[in-house]
């Protein structure tokens, strides 16, 4: 990717896809795919990918190959060179060293046995009690770094689905920065490449809404640039549960490229003409990106996927 110059940069749309190579690609993720690839397309501006590899236990090898091929297959072009997380903890240590030298940062002894005993349940599983908050217990060896929540709204303002205030205090509590396995966590991963890459839009699913407010606060606590949001509905099956490796998702399948954008299109309420149901995947984005209306997406949070892509 060429240099730009910092006005050049302010000025250029840029938006991304950041898959984890957990297995291939399913309806659900082609949708945020071609989400992204039409948002930032439609503005003239690039569209990125960016491998979140920071899960070794949940990754399957040669899975980041079989997703950049298949993004290629379906003509999803990206700009640049595909970065990978793993490839970039100097980073992320440098961001927590950061925040720990400004006492926003704090080691952790608890264990989840130990978390979950003392906690309530907030918007993603247990609030954190705040046990090691003003220091470690006598005797115990930190674990993980959490983030030293302040008390307060964060508000989110999403094109798709308007203002959304949380409370990241009352609804998750101090969260992990740093895992305990060693690894850097997706909070703190994704904000520091965001503002990396000088990521400008954010579109994803809106399975990943409730983790906007925690990126919004360290995006503040770090001095980095807020993208502009916009969420679209996640696939769900029949049970209503998001479509995944774990529930029999169908993985993507090059040579129905074109009907499984079309479906796409459709999922996105972007109203793709019949004539399209057999065009090519570059005929069909070329319609797609010269037609997106982001404000025809649902402000939902997950909607049925077709039957077909799931088993």
């Amino acid at each position: 990717m060429s240099e730009l110059s910092p006005a050049a940069a302010l000025a250029l749309v840029r938006g991304r896809f950041a898959p984890s190579p957990t297995g291939p690609l399913h309806f659900g993720s082609l949708v945020a795919a071609v989400a992204s690839y039409l948002d930032a397309r439609s503005r003239g501006g690039e569209w990125l990918v960016r491998i979140e590899d920071l899960d070794p236990p949940r990754e399957i090898r040669g899975a980041a190959d079989d997703i950049l091929r298949t993004l290629e297959a379906f003509g999803l072009q990206w700009d640049g060179p595909v970065r990978y997380q793993s490839r970039r903890t100097h980073l992320y240590a440098a961001a927590l060293s950061r925040l720990s030298e400004h006492a926003m940062a704090y080691p952790c002894a608890c264990t989840r046995r130990e978390i979950a005993a003392a906690a309530r349940i907030g918007v993603d599983g247990p609030v954190y009690p705040g046990s090691c908050r003003e220091g470690l217990p006598a005797g115990r060896s930190p674990r993980a770094w959490r983030l030293r929540v302040p008390a307060g709204p964060i508000a989110l303002d999403d094109e798709c689905f308007g203002v959304i205030a949380q409370d990241v205090a009352r609804a998750v509590g101090d969260f992990v920065l740093r895992r305990a396995d060693g690894w850097f966590a997706y909070q703190l991963a994704v904000v520091v490449d965001d503002a990396d890459q000088a990521i400008t839009r954010v579109v994803r699913g809106a399975d990943l809404i409730d983790s906007s407010q925690r990126q919004i606060l360290l995006q503040r606590l770090l001095d980095l640039p807020t993208p502009g949001y916009l969420h679209v509905p996640a696939a769900v099956d029949a049970r209503g549960d998001k479509l995944s490796k774990q529930t029999r998702a169908r993985p993507l399948e090059p040579s129905k490229a074109s009907g499984a954008l079309f479906a796409a299109l459709g999922f996105l309420r972007q109203a793709p003409p019949a004539e399209l149901a057999h065009a090519s995947a570059d005929v069909m984005l070329q319609w797609a990106q010269c037609h997106w209306r982001p404000d025809a997406i649902p402000p939902v949070r997950s909607l049925p996927a077709p039957a077909e892509w799931y088993r």
